[in-house]
C-alpha cells in the first residue's frame, strides 16, 4: 500500500470520536450472528451482523463494533484484517459502531 495512505489510518480510540471520513486498519476479533432488519424506507429487509475490531494492542479503548451489511457478512471472518476507508460511525444505546456505508470501502486481508 502507498505509505501516504497508510499514515492516514487512525487508532480506533480516535475513530470513536469521529462521525465521517473514518479510516482504520484493524483485526476482527469477534463476530456475532446475522439478523434481518427492516429498511428505514420500508422497502424491504436487509441482513446485518455486528463484529468487533481491534488495533494491535487489543485494549478495550482500541476496540470498536463494526456493523456488517449484506454480502460483507459472509466475506468477513474472525482473524481477518480489515481496512476501512471513508467509513462513518453512529451511536446507539451509548455504543459507537463503525460501518463502511455507501461511500466507504472495506478491504479484507489486503496485501
Amino acid at each position: 500500500m502507498d505509505s501516504k495512505i497508510m499514515s492516514e489510518y487512525i487508532p480506533i480510540s480516535d475513530a470513536k470520536k469521529m462521525r465521517s471520513g473514518v479510516n482504520v486498519d484493524a483485526e476482527v476479533i469477534s463476530k456475532g450472528e446475522p439478523r434481518t432488519v427492516n429498511l428505514k424506507s420500508g422497502s424491504g429487509t436487509v441482513d446485518v451482523c455486528d463484529a468487533v475490531i481491534a488495533n494491535e494492542d487489543k485494549s478495550e479503548e482500541n476496540q470498536m463494533k463494526l456493523t456488517l451489511w449484506g454480502d460483507d457478512i459472509k466475506a468477513v471472518n474472525v482473524g481477518d484484517k480489515v481496512v476501512i476507508t471513508n467509513g462513518y460511525t453512529n451511536e446507539f444505546k451509548g455504543q459507537v459502531s463503525l460501518t463502511k456505508g455507501k461511500f466507504g470501502k472495506m478491504d479484507i486481508n489486503p496485501e
